[in-house]
């Protein structure tokens, strides 16, 4: 298994704006591409194999597997996620352009429980009291592909039910316990409503564009996701995501945290991660792809789309 700490031959890395490449060809993570698998208990419960069977336009892709490590019971975490090395990460409020496509191995979880494929962060201090979710999840329920945004939550997010029922505003799930609002930005196909119960309230703290099209179906084959993320929880956060060269949607709005104690950059880290589970779960990544510019990531009819429809609002950096 390849991996080892974040500090190992950090002084030899790029500068956080360089451009990030790694097709995984090799037998390990490439020095161009600034990724590590890291080594903790719930790491434990993940594999990771660089492979040339299944790929995706390249000699060869890398392959995350979870396996049980509760044997299904309790709150355990099971993870095989590969992460930012610590040196490349991205100021909290810089745009940062993201690419990587996925693959959904059989069989595709089609329970209810915690199931993320990709995340975007805030580094977290010692002294910030709490655990704080991602700001924005690629996230997986009943078989269902949907992609969350996070952000602080305030007394005042419980909307009376005259103004929720208004249109134009984004449902969220209220989680006071822990101060946090998670909104549904996203969905594929086949979502039903049942599969979005939490999310029964609503908020204009954060606006949801959709583009015309949705996220694919998690069995459709290889996903090629280019995602920009530049949290904002004063308001100014903003995300683009787009999926197979088709625009998915816009958020802007409140985006991520700003509690006591939290870190000055964000990151990134891809893979599967769920909840104390039975069997294994496996994922193909290939083409990741990290930059501070659009055409570095975005394929060129996607490029265009973006800056068509961005002309009279530029996107930031590209």
């Amino acid at each position: 298994m390849a991996g080892g700490s974040s500090d190992r031959n950090e002084a030899a890395l790029p500068r956080y704006d360089a451009l990030l490449v790694d097709g995984f060809d090799g037998d390990d993570f490439s020095p161009d591409g600034g990724l590590y698998y890291r080594d903790n208990l719930e790491q434990s419960a993940g594999t990771v194999e660089f492979q040339r069977d299944i790929t995706h336009g390249s000699p060869g892709a890398l392959k995350l597997t979870v396996r049980p490590l509760w044997n299904g019971r309790g709150n355990g975490s099971e993870r095989a996620e590969v992460w930012e090395r610590t040196a490349l990460r991205v100021p909290y409020d810089e745009p940062v352009w993201y690419g990587f496509s996925v693959l959904f191995a059989d069989p595709i979880p089609q329970d209810d429980g915690r199931h993320l494929i990709a995340q975007w962060k805030r580094e977290i201090g010692p002294a910030a009291k709490g655990d704080f979710s991602p700001f924005l999840a690629l996230r997986l329920v009943a078989g269902r592909l949907f992609a969350t945004v996070e952000t602080t939550w305030r007394a005042e997010d419980a909307l009376p039910s005259s103004v929720a029922a208004q249109p134009g505003l984004t449902p969220v799930w209220l989680r006071p316990e822990v101060r946090q609002m998670r909104a549904l930005v996203a969905t594929d196909p086949h979502w039903q409503p049942r599969h979005g119960q939490l999310f029964c309230d609503r908020t204009d703290r954060i606006t949801v564009i959709g583009r015309g099209h949705r996220l694919p179906a998690p069995d459709s084959g290889w996903i090629d996701f280019a995602v920009m993320t530049r949290p904002g929880p004063d308001g100014s956060g903003h995300i683009e995501l787009f999926a197979n060269d088709r625009w998915v949607a816009t958020v802007r709005g409140d985006v991520g945290h700003d509690d006591p104690g939290l870190g000055a950059r964000q990151y990134f880290k891809f893979g599967p991660y769920r909840t104390a589970g039975l069997g294994k779960w496996s994922l193909y990544f290939d083409n990741f792809r990290r930059s501070m510019h659009a055409e570095d990531v975005l394929r060129p009819a996607a490029l265009a789309a973006l800056r068509t429809a961005s002309a009279a609002d530029p996107p930031p950096r590209g």
